[in-house]
């Protein structure tokens, strides 16, 4: 549903200025369905330049509503709406600063109309909702009134949704319209889905699992899928989708983890590609003839997987450039950037000039290790806390004798408890070289709440 609002004030500022008049009508994406209009009291007087631009003047709100008098039925006519309005910023901070001012924390998805237009029906002179009216032949019975111009906002709002038959703006909002879906598939669970961390599950009509995916927001994530229908395997897939289930995890490593042993344990057909997937390369450690050592990518061969292994070649390469900043690598011993006799990294003054042997091995070759160690486990024995799939859990992956031992939720009032109490929480998953990579690779570029060391 769309709350399409319109509102008339005692100026520009949202800050300092107040609202004069709203209009809401709400509309499921064929017809208004409900609506709300009235004039409020600004508690101030209505300048003379605004009284003549909008036609209301400080007699016609002297016995108008004051906001918070209208705020409880704004708050439930707009419920489980997008906020549309034609510069929604403009309409959207000034209502929010009223609930501010009243303490409560207005807070709804939004959609501008300008900007859709410009993206959906280019090549207008002007995008003003009065420009633009005029030259979509779209009535406006009054113009600069609050009423007037939201229904003509109304009007555009369908025209620009007959004009976007990829639907971006119901995936925007967050809605999507039953003629949109496969046959089988139930709208109302597709729009009840959360826009939360965790693992979704896509079935066919007979029940078949057909693809198990990840997302931090598992709504927006399905519901890409199902738009992806005009050509190749990604339409079949969109097609083929009757039914949709999904588990919460709260942490997106948990998320990672849960994904990758549902691919191995249940193969979903269309999780083909990431069933075969394996690392290409790795980043490797060698001391030279003067005693520095020098980092390099290599390509893996045969079957065993070094555990500074990566997917691609780009992958590794971003990430061995990251360790050159953060511990003062030399970019020549690292392979990046060699330009003559000193690195590219030692003009720049982010290079000690071990490239020159200005920096005697011993002092480079620790800040090496430490950039090594950074993208290892520092011990054999972890546990990881982090987000949980409520507010009252956190997550718990464990790690023991450098091998992967499963996941699990704990009470946040038992978070604290020593790891042989921790355990207790853990649920066991098989030990793979994928999921070190999965844990590795997340604790590189991301942060966990905590880590127990053992």
């Amino acid at each position: 549903m769309y709350a399409i609002i319109d509102i008339e004030t005692t100026g520009g500022s949202s800050t300092n200025d107040k609202i004069t008049e709203i209009a809401v009508f709400v509309f499921d994406g064929e017809k208004v369905v409900d609506e709300l209009v009235t004039l409020v009291n600004p508690e101030r007087p209505i300048p003379y330049h605004i009284s003549k631009l909008t036609g209301i003047n400080n007699q016609m709100v002297a016995s108008a509503p004051k906001f918070y008098e209208v705020a409880k039925q704004l708050v439930k006519i707009t419920q489980d709406c997008v906020f549309v309005a034609h510069n929604v910023s403009f309409d959207y901070h000034f209502i929010r600063n009223e609930f501010k001012a009243l303490g409560y924390p207005y807070d709804r998805k939004r959609l501008c109309t300008v900007r859709l237009a410009r993206r959906l029906i280019p090549g207008h002179r002007s995008y003003s909702l009065g420009k633009l009216c005029k030259e979509l032949d779209i009535p406006i019975t009054a113009r600069h009134r609050a009423s007037g111009d939201a229904l003509a906002t109304v009007e555009l709002f369908k025209l620009l949704i007959a004009s976007d038959p990829k639907g971006s703006i119901a995936m925007a909002s967050g809605r999507m319209l039953a003629r949109e879906l496969p046959p089988h598939l139930d709208v109302e669970k597709v729009n009840n889905l959360p826009e939360a961390t965790g693992v979704y599950y896509l079935y066919n009509k007979t029940g078949l699992l057909m693809y198990v995916g990840k997302s931090n927001n598992i709504k927006k994530r399905v519901m890409t899928h199902l738009r992806n229908d005009k050509t190749g395997k990604s339409a079949n897939l969109a097609q083929s989708i009757a039914d949709v289930d999904y588990e919460l995890t709260g942490s997106e490593l948990v998320a990672l983890l849960k994904e990758s042993h549902e691919i191995k344990t249940q193969q979903p057909p269309f999780n083909s590609q990431q069933r075969r997937v394996r690392p290409k390369c790795a980043i490797v450690a060698e001391r030279d003839l003067e005693g520095f050592v020098r980092l390099r990518i290599e390509n893996i061969k045969g079957y065993q997987t070094p555990p500074l292994s990566f997917f691609s070649k780009t992958e590794a390469n971003a990430v061995l450039e990251r360790m050159v900043r953060r511990f003062e690598l030399c970019h020549s011993l690292c392979g990046l950037y060699s330009a003559g006799d000193a690195c590219f990294g030692y003009k720049l003054r982010q290079c000690r000039g071990a490239c020159l042997q200005q920096e005697d091995p011993d002092s480079y070759n620790e800040r090496v290790a430490q950039a090594l160690q950074h993208l290892e486990y520092r011990k054999p024995n972890l546990m990881l806390i982090d987000k949980g799939k409520s507010e009252d859990l956190r997550s718990v992956v464990l790690i023991e004798n450098g091998r992967y031992q499963g996941f699990g939720f704990v009470p946040v009032s038992e978070a604290h408890l020593p790891p042989e109490d921790l355990r207790e929480w853990v649920k066991p998953y098989d030990d793979n070289r994928d999921i070190h990579h999965i844990i590795r690779g997340y604790l590189r570029q991301n942060k966990v709440e905590r880590i127990i060391e053992f």
